[in-house]
């Protein structure tokens, strides 16, 4: 329903055309490999991949691609987290509508766009950030993706089945992400995961 509403406030913007919309930041990923949109709009908060380490990897592989955050987070880090990450925009939930389309045109013209109503964490965004979240930077963005699905209380089994790959493996990328983040048990990298927005608490 939510991208329903999205698709119909899109396709009423001249010379804009939606060519594509997913569930989630893998399926996210697979359509912008083959649609090479212009620009995205990602939702920050998603299922099995969040919209910022799919942000990262969608620049990383689509450089021509330009990804405009959508979040109904207000606060430095989370802003922080998607610019690092190559967002071209952040977007807030609750913006009036006009803001969407200023956002997708600046996007679309190469230039970094704030929705107006964040303006206030300019100065933190330049100040020292939270050691949360440079210990999240350490990680690999596989490591960062079996966070995820480790948060969101999947088994090793089911992770394995999920990223195709076997458990060993699995095993191995959660033993390096603990030490590398200095926990040790699974219900201290759900808090943390929640800490640093990888989940919704």
């Amino acid at each position: 329903m939510v991208r329903a509403g999205l698709r119909s406030l899109l396709e009423s913007i001249s010379e804009l055309e939606v060519v594509g919309e997913a569930s989630n930041g893998n399926d996210a990923l697979q359509m912008i490999a083959r649609l090479h949109p212009d620009v995205v709009l990602m939702d920050i908060s998603m299922p099995e991949l969040n919209g910022i380490e799919a942000t990262r990897r969608a620049v990383q592989a689509h450089a021509r691609t330009r990804v405009v955050m959508l979040s109904m987070h207000a606060d430095a880090e989370y802003v922080r987290q998607a610019l690092v990450a190559g967002a071209a925009g952040y977007l807030l939930k609750n913006s009036e509508p006009g803001e969407l389309e200023m956002a997708l045109r600046a996007a679309a013209r190469g230039e970094i766009w704030l929705s107006p109503a964040i303006s206030h964490v300019i100065p933190t965004l330049v100040r020292e950030v939270a050691p949360a979240r440079r210990s999240l930077e350490k990680l690999t963005s596989r490591q960062r993706e079996v966070l995820q699905l480790i948060a969101e209380g999947n088994t090793t089994k089911e992770i394995a089945q999920h990223l195709r790959l076997s458990v060993k493996t699995i095993e191995t990328h959660r033993t390096d992400l603990m030490e590398r983040l200095g926990i040790h048990d699974v219900a201290s990298l759900v808090r943390y995961a929640v800490r640093v927005g990888i989940i919704e608490p």
